[in-house]
């Protein structure tokens, strides 16, 4: 199978059109006729994803995260991003990434299954025609009102995360939930006007956090790998049922950081 029909498949599942006009995605490198047998899922096209790539025999590397996000002036080894678009091209790897356009047709419902909500809406509008409004994240209810501690808890065992930061009393009691995959903090006055009374999210930062709470939203910190990473797992499913022809590898679950 070609390269160009697998990203056929994926552009159906996610059309480029629901990328942000900021994000670089698609085929970011190698060929669109490159025969492909073996496909590898990671969340980021770092050194280590693509030399598991390389030892797997890929014809082809699916990445949440575009390794090229600015306008590469040269293309050499001396640059980390250089010397993994270099990796790719030697080992004759086409290289796909499905950024934005996955967070508003993917990635937002599948975060708001893993947590059960439902009468769910778009929590930030990003496109919208006569037919469809999409957009990133969802809010909608919880099965039951809950504390703010048992939701932690709840958001830790769905998302498979060693922890969680929470901003706000544990013992309050919440039931219309925001998710926001990835870096949440740009959307809390979103959640604040969806009426939203908890948010989770990842990458918050201190103000970002203590603000939200004086707003009136608690704050679930799981952490930007922590929810994305369903990703994987999320893109695997999909193309073994789609195109079971695919050999599928996957990048095994590391979080980018340790606390010690």
């Amino acid at each position: 199978m070609e390269c160009r029909e697998i990203i056929e498949k994926l552009e159906t599942l996610s059309p480029p059109g629901y990328a942000e006009e900021w994000d670089n995605i698609g085929l970011l490198a190698g060929r669109r006729d490159k025969e492909v047998r073996t496909i590898y899922i990671a969340l980021d096209a770092t050194d280590e994803v693509i030399a598991d790539a390389v030892h797997v025999g890929a014809d082809m590397l699916l990445t949440h995260h575009p390794l090229i996000f600015k306008k590469l002036s040269r293309v050499n080894t001396a640059d980390f991003i250089g010397r993994r678009v270099y990796e790719l091209i030697r080992n004759d790897i086409s290289y796909y990434a499905m950024h934005t356009n996955f967070d508003v047709r993917g990635m937002a419902d599948a975060a708001a299954d893993e947590l059960g909500l439902c009468d769910r809406k778009v929590l930030n509008v990003t496109f919208e025609d006569e037919i469809a409004m999409e957009g990133c994240g969802r809010v909608g209810r919880l099965r039951e009102r809950m504390s703010v501690e048992a939701l932690a808890e709840l958001v830790r065992e769905s998302f498979h995360v060693p922890n969680v930061r929470v901003f706000g009393n544990l013992k309050d009691t919440v039931e219309t939930a925001a998710v926001m995959p990835g870096s949440g903090g740009g959307y809390i006055s979103d959640a604040v006007r969806m009426g939203a009374e908890v948010m989770i999210t990842g990458d918050i930062s201190h103000h970002e956090g203590i603000d939200a709470v004086a707003q009136g939203v608690r704050i679930i910190d799981a952490g930007h790998y922590g929810i994305e990473k369903l990703f994987i797992p999320y893109m695997e499913e999909f193309l073994k049922r789609e195109l079971p022809s695919l050999k599928v590898c996957r990048a095994e679950f590391c979080e980018p950081f340790v606390v010690v």
